[in-house]
């Protein structure tokens, strides 16, 4: 099989690209926070407002429902702009902007590596890590969809995606090239592609736990003053776990009856598995956590950051450190 060079090329050059744009989108995002206020500060600018207005003073309509920090009424009448369209609010929509983007560069940039190679671009770690953020950063996108108000957590859900992609492009880096014989199956496609997008959607709501528990505690004050509420960020661990737990299921299940055709077997506990295995555990975990009393808040939330953390040392530690039957995915 052989490689096309020039797309190999161009998928270099857009992946390159889609990081650039990316820490650029990031610096944006950390403008918008920097500048946002505190959700208490906001709560307390519409009747600031209406306080002039009874003195004479021109008044400002309240923001619309889901304008995050970057909506606060008190920022748009200094800036003399409308409601909703602060300087805080502009970086935010910019920033969004830029992530769509960089996720647009992002995809040419796998269709190129999976058209260089006549394969689907999942062959080994660079092309994994590489799905893996992409993914990531469109379910970050769809939960911003129906979320706005948790538009200020960008800067943290953009930091690991942003380490990942540097990670890919330098230590984790492997020229395009066919892949060994035992992964030249139509269970590549199917197990590789399942365990990439449940492990994409379930680092959101590891983000998020960790945030919710910082915004519990309280501690560090300046970082988390600007956070949504505990409360915003708990359901949004929760709703992206709930679609991307019955993924990664599936993933197990499929890389098990792939186990069975290449290596005659199901289970092997192989490192690999045995820890995707572990990850899987500890996800029901949570999710029966979240449904029991005394568990359902900070106790379920300590666990889905475990998890979070079980999947990362899955994804690096185990790939990269301890031999096994899945090290043939190359580093």
């Amino acid at each position: 099989m052989l490689v096309d060079p020039i797309m190999s090329l161009w998928s270099d050059r857009l992946f390159q690209g889609a990081v650039v744009v990316y820490l650029i989108a990031l610096l944006v995002y950390a403008a918008e926070y920097v500048t946002g206020r505190s959700p208490r500060l906001r709560a307390a600018a519409p009747a600031a407002v209406g306080d002039r207005a009874e003195t004479g003073s021109v008044a400002v309509a309240t923001p619309p429902e889901g304008i995050t920090g970057g909506g606060d009424v008190a920022d748009a009448a200094e800036a003399g702009t409308p409601a909703g369209r602060s300087r805080t609010d502009r970086y935010g929509r910019m920033a969004v902007s830029l992530t769509i983007l960089g996720v647009l560069v992002h995809l040419a940039s796998m269709v190129a590596r999976g058209l260089a190679t006549s394969r689907w671009p999942l062959g080994n770690m660079y092309e994994f890590t590489s799905a893996l953020c992409l993914l990531a950063l469109v379910s970050w996108l769809v939960a911003l969809r129906k979320m706005p108000t948790v538009r200020t957590v960008g800067v943290f859900v953009l930091s690991p995606v942003l380490v990942l992609m540097f990670l890919a492009g330098t230590v984790l880096y492997a020229q395009a090239a066919p892949v060994v014989p035992a992964l030249q199956s139509y269970w590549l496609i199917i197990h590789v592609t399942s365990i990439t997008l449940g492990s994409a959607l379930l680092l959101v709501p590891g983000v998020a736990s960790a945030l919710y528990l910082m915004r519990r505690s309280g501690r560090p004050a300046w970082l988390v003053d600007k956070l949504p509420s505990a409360e915003i960020l708990d359901r949004i661990a929760y709703r992206v776990t709930v679609v991307g737990f019955p993924i990664y299921t599936f993933a197990v299940i499929a890389g098990a009856i792939w186990a069975e055709a290449a290596w005659s077997r199901f289970w092997g506990w192989d490192p690999k598995e045995t820890v995707a295995f572990v990850a899987w555990v500890i996800y029901a975990a949570y999710l029966h956590a979240r449904a029991t009393a005394g568990w359902w808040n900070r106790g379920a939330a300590w666990i889905n950051t475990a998890g979070f953390a079980t999947i990362l040392f899955n994804l690096f530690f185990i790939n990269m450190v301890v031999a096994g039957l899945h090290s043939y995915a190359g580093v």
